[in-house]
């Protein structure tokens, strides 16, 4: 009986994924350093289009309206074309909260899958228990599922923005005002 405890709290605390469909290695990825970086502990933040995961993880398109973005980088002397965390939407966030990872079928073809998590979950006010969703669109390249774009979704007025059509954006020079 010991035993069925310990396994119930190790998987406790494990993103839920629905449809038993299985959730590309790439968004699996993302989501395990996206939790990390919001855990509260004094963990090194974890770039997840640093070194190694850049062309690891994302399709070529992405890939290069990424670097055509990080051109003009969000801060003086910053590296990143974004000034946010752009999984949680936010440049602040508690450790979420309620993760559920969705795999499903999007249109043309195409494979997605949603998150959704609570990223206030910590605070007194309203927001504690908005659901934050994040949908990443994959493309299948050389055998292996790659993230071809991420659409984050306003809590409060359920406008969906695409982080490509963001990085487009940024390489011409211009910038969104903060995230929605």
């Amino acid at each position: 009986m010991k035993t069925i405890a310990l396994l119930f709290l190790a998987f406790a605390g494990l993103p839920t994924v629905c449809d038993g469909a299985e959730v590309p290695a790439p968004v699996r990825e993302i989501m395990d350093a996206t939790v990390k970086n919001w855990s509260g502990n004094d963990t090194e933040w974890i770039d997840i289009f640093g070194p190694g995961k850049l062309d690891k993880l994302y399709s070529k398109d992405f890939v290069a309206k990424y670097h055509e973005a990080e051109k003009h980088p969000a801060m003086e002397d910053g590296i990143s074309p974004f000034d946010y965390d752009v999984i949680v939407n936010a440049q602040d966030a508690c450790p979420l909260q309620d993760l559920t990872l969705t795999p499903q079928a999007a249109a043309d073809g195409k494979k997605e899958v949603v998150v959704s998590f609570r990223k206030m979950a910590c605070s007194d006010g309203p927001e504690a228990q908005t659901i934050s969703t994040v949908r990443f669109e994959m493309v299948t390249d050389g055998g292996k599922p790659l993230i071809d774009d991420i659409v984050m979704e306003s809590a409060e007025t359920k406008e969906m923005r695409s982080l490509k059509a963001e990085m487009v954006t940024i390489a011409k020079g211009e910038r969104r005002r903060r995230p929605i």
